[in-house]
């Protein structure tokens, strides 16, 4: 077990986005911040900062947030985009409004494009981050695609044969699965994350995209009836079936 990390609580409170070190040392003055269950007026005081935080810290009369280390499962709606600074819609307008100045600050976990909906992880922790989109994990990502074209047949050969190349890449595609849903709709499974990969292999075979879902990410599957712009914190046992 690693060593638990300490922080003072008008630090600690600051890099979760709830104000200024100065305005958490008013608000404590003020009574509003709780520790299991007696108000807590000095912020200099250092307390661990343990998972269970948010079930023994009160703030203003609410919980308090999870603390660092969070991953967040968005069903991700279309129109909206993975970006801290592009015009329009943003993925991170959907949690609440403090939490766009946590530090560290909560990042989309790969990215979806505006046009795709479905599961998108966001977290604050870099390293996870990095292990999931890593390429040696070979983490799995399902796709329901609904295509413009008829499916031949030869689709799920050529996508599953490691000799595919995209339009303008140098090496070829890793094997990815394809189950066929109907004529026009098809399950992708793809271990790789290059820029709008499951649109340029099927326009390689000469189809379109005209919708697209992430499903799965790993063993990690959209909860059925989930619906688009709904998110919840993962617990550890979702986070470890990421890798399953």
């Amino acid at each position: 077990m690693g060593k638990v990390q300490t922080m003072r609580v008008d630090r600690l409170l600051s890099s979760m986005g709830y104000g200024s070190r100065t305005e958490m040392a008013r608000l404590a003055k003020a009574g509003g911040i709780v520790l299991d269950g007696a108000v807590l007026a000095d912020v200099s005081l250092r307390i661990a900062v343990t998972p269970d935080l948010p079930q023994r810290m009160r703030v203003e009369d609410e919980a308090l947030d999870p603390v660092a280390g969070m991953v967040i499962l968005l069903n991700k709606p279309l129109g909206m985009t993975c970006s801290h600074k592009e015009a329009g819609p943003l993925v991170y307008d959907i949690l609440p409004a403090r939490w766009r100045r946590r530090d560290p600050a909560i990042s989309t976990v790969g990215r979806l494009d505006k046009q795709t909906s479905g599961l998108l992880l966001m977290t604050d922790d870099g390293a996870l981050l990095h292990r999931i989109i890593s390429p040696k994990r070979h983490v799995r990502k399902v796709y329901s695609a609904r295509l413009a074209r008829p499916l031949t047949g030869r689709e799920g050969e050529v996508f599953a044969s490691g000799r595919l190349m995209l339009e303008g890449e140098e090496k070829p595609l890793a094997p990815a699965q394809l189950e066929v849903v109907s004529a026009t709709e098809a399950l992708l499974t793809v271990t790789e994350g290059r820029y709008h990969q499951v649109r340029r292999m099927f326009a390689a075979v000469g189809n379109h995209v005209e919708a697209l879902h992430r499903e799965a990410l790993g063993g990690l599957r959209l909860p059925e009836g989930m619906a688009p712009g709904a998110w919840r914190v993962l617990s550890e046992a979702e986070i470890g079936a990421i890798f399953d």
